[in-house]
């Protein structure tokens, strides 16, 4: 009959123990990243340290990580990796630490001291090039690789990187970026699942405080997911003022998803932080871009409309073109408001800041009330006197917006 030995409370199991009996009788011993974890904490279980013999097991582990693999990038990773199959205790949360501190250091040199491996999707160069230039190694050279971890794990590595302070924060934010396309499901399509709400919330709580550290387009797509996934109002808060903060280098694509409601609070939280000239510029040309679009809902309530105009109104605009554009999309779809709301619809424009191109088609619409196109053809003979005699008046000068978007509605 053979005896069973109960080995259930040995951390690393049967391998690691494997590992410790062979050394007891002088077998040789093969440790790698994927098993010196579990080998060095069941060596500590089983006090295999230098109080009952000199060169111990515990001692020889610990020689063969620090002269190792916390000198190699991919086997810290893969040690952080294998410390998922043990429960969490004093000793194995000390090494996470060490192998931490190793990652952090490694993404935190100088790039020209890095050896690239041009892992993952990193583009390679023709290898029948007889003479190959070496290509600079980005400064995210390392966000692909941390994608391998668990979120409590890559939190970890995020804070002691962030740490340190010698990554930038746009670096950090191209980090987080490429982790929630990996690791969240639908992320990029924007149907993300309720059971990812933790995992985005903590992606959102790793966003650096620098202003653009994170592109306006992620901002956006973390807070549809936020709302979607029902997170703390903290949580959508932070986002809302992020996406404010860089709200003039947002996209109508990043903000078209929002109802009017979210987009009038991300315009107010803009104005409260007091922007400069051309930022206004910029983002009146994105919320004209925006109300063309949502004003296609025939849904779409005239309040709502004019709330998000007026916010808009004192924003300097070199052309109407945009909010004209928006208008007379609204009236389109809206062809049976009153007269009374009508007019204050096309209140908010000012027509001697149309283009040519947007005079005419004005004076050849028929939803604008008929005192506007007066408007547009009076403005438009003064223009035409100031050219002819050489005279300008600085109100009356516009510049047009030559997109493939500036095509006007039949």
């Amino acid at each position: 009959q053979i005896d069973e030995i109960d080995i259930s409370e040995i951390p690393g199991g049967s391998v690691a123990f494997e590992v410790c009996v062979k050394f007891c009788y002088g077998i040789t011993v093969t440790l790698n990243a994927y098993n010196v974890f579990a080998a060095r904490c069941a060596a500590e279980f089983l006090e295999m340290n230098e109080t009952f013999e000199k060169s111990n097991l515990v001692y020889k582990i610990d020689v063969f990580l620090t002269s190792t693999i916390f000198r190699s990038w991919k086997d810290s990773i893969i040690v952080l990796k294998t410390r998922n199959d043990l429960s969490p205790n004093e000793f194995n949360l000390k090494l996470v630490k060490r192998c931490l501190n190793s990652i952090a250091s490694t993404a935190s040199i100088d790039t020209s001291k890095v050896e690239w491996s041009y892992s993952y999707n990193r583009k390679k160069k023709n290898l029948d090039q007889k003479v190959r230039k070496q290509e600079a190694v980005p400064k995210d050279w390392w966000v692909e690789d941390l994608c391998d971890l668990h979120m409590d794990l890559y939190k970890q590595a995020i804070e002691a990187i962030k740490k340190r302070g010698k990554v930038p924060g746009f670096v950090i934010g191209e980090a987080l970026h490429v982790y929630a396309v990996r690791r969240i499901a639908g992320f990029s399509k924007g149907s993300v699942k309720i059971t990812d709400k933790s995992l985005t919330e903590s992606v959102i709580e790793l966003i650096p405080d620098e202003k653009g550290s994170v592109s306006s387009s992620f901002l956006s797509k973390l807070l549809r997911a936020s709302i979607f996934l029902g997170c703390e109002e903290t949580v959508k808060e932070k986002l809302k003022k992020k996406i404010s903060e860089q709200l003039e280098e947002t996209t109508l694509s990043d903000i078209a998803m929002y109802d009017i409601d979210m987009v009038q609070s991300l315009v107010k939280e803009f104005m409260n932080q007091d922007p400069k000239t051309h930022s206004k510029v910029s983002v009146a040309k994105l919320i004209d871009g925006y109300l063309a679009e949502k004003s296609r809902d025939p849904n779409l309530l005239l309040q709502n409309f004019l709330s998000l105009a007026e916010t808009l109104s004192s924003f300097p605009r070199q052309s109407h073109d945009g909010l004209y554009r928006a208008i007379d999309m609204f009236l389109k779809e809206h062809s049976g408001i009153s007269k009374i709301e009508k007019k204050s619809v096309c209140g908010l424009l000012d027509c001697r800041k149309l283009s040519p191109e947007a005079c005419e088609h004005a004076v050849q619409n028929e939803r604008l009330p008929m005192r506007v196109i007066v408007q547009v053809l009076f403005f438009e003979q003064i223009r035409a006197n100031g050219s002819s005699t050489g005279n300008s008046t600085p109100e009356l000068t516009t510049t047009t917006l030559n997109t493939e978007d500036d095509e006007w509605e039949p």
